[in-house]
């Protein structure tokens, strides 16, 4: 492998149950809805224009209203998640390592640069990443290629070069229709619910994983 590409949430960070409270809070206390967390955590992938489309139907409300919306959701999960904002067991170790080794690293998310800017500023790892795609900078969400094509050009590294380290099967069908293989983290989701994607090498529960150790050695 020539170049990793690292999701964000619940791949970076296990941040995905902050992400469902501030959901809830925004679609339920904000909104009037009546959702329940069993039908918000599977809606929550790609942008966040689109999940709440997904939630209301389309047309419900404004692009501007969906912008401002999402700003809302981002604030109230950075209050809940900051002060329990850390990297997963074993990543600190593994970025400098893949530093120290000249691989070069970037950042393909589903994320606004507001809550990536979150990360990596109060964990001060910015200065890992060659390269950082963001919902702002394509057209087309996860499980589209784009994202991870993206990443790779900017880091000027064949697609097939690239090792994507992942959480939800939508990214990792994401790195398969990019031509990349992947190592899903079960911060979120299971193994038995990515049978269906060939790509996937390994399964962790974090970076200490003797298989994504090896990587860097």
């Amino acid at each position: 492998m020539h170049a990793f590409i690292f999701d964000l949430n619940g791949t970076m960070i296990n941040d995905m149950d902050y992400h469902t409270r501030g959901w809830l809070y925004l679609l339920n206390n904000m909104l009037g809805g009546n959702f329940t967390w069993d039908e918000v955590k599977p809606q929550m992938y790609g942008k966040n224009q689109e999940v709440l489309v997904r939630m209301f139907g389309a047309g419900k409300f404004t692009d501007e209203e969906m912008e401002r919306l999402s700003l809302e959701k981002e604030k109230r999960y950075q209050q809940e998640f900051l002060p329990n904002l850390a990297l997963l067991p074993g990543l600190a170790e593994f970025l400098e390592e893949a530093h120290q080794k000249c691989i070069p690293m970037a950042i393909g998310s589903a994320a606004i640069p507001f809550n990536i800017d979150f990360v990596l500023d109060n964990l001060n790892i910015r200065h890992y990443f060659k390269a950082i795609v963001s919902a702002d900078d394509v057209v087309f969400s996860k499980p589209h290629a784009e994202t991870f094509l993206k990443a790779a050009s900017l880091l000027n590294v064949q697609p097939s070069g690239c090792l994507v380290f992942e959480d939800v099967p939508k990214g990792v069908e994401a790195a398969l229709n990019a031509g990349m293989d992947a190592i899903v983290l079960t911060t979120t989701h299971k193994p038995d619910e990515f049978k269906n994607l060939p790509n996937v090498l390994q399964f962790a529960d974090d970076f200490n994983n003797e298989f994504i150790r090896e990587l860097v050695q």
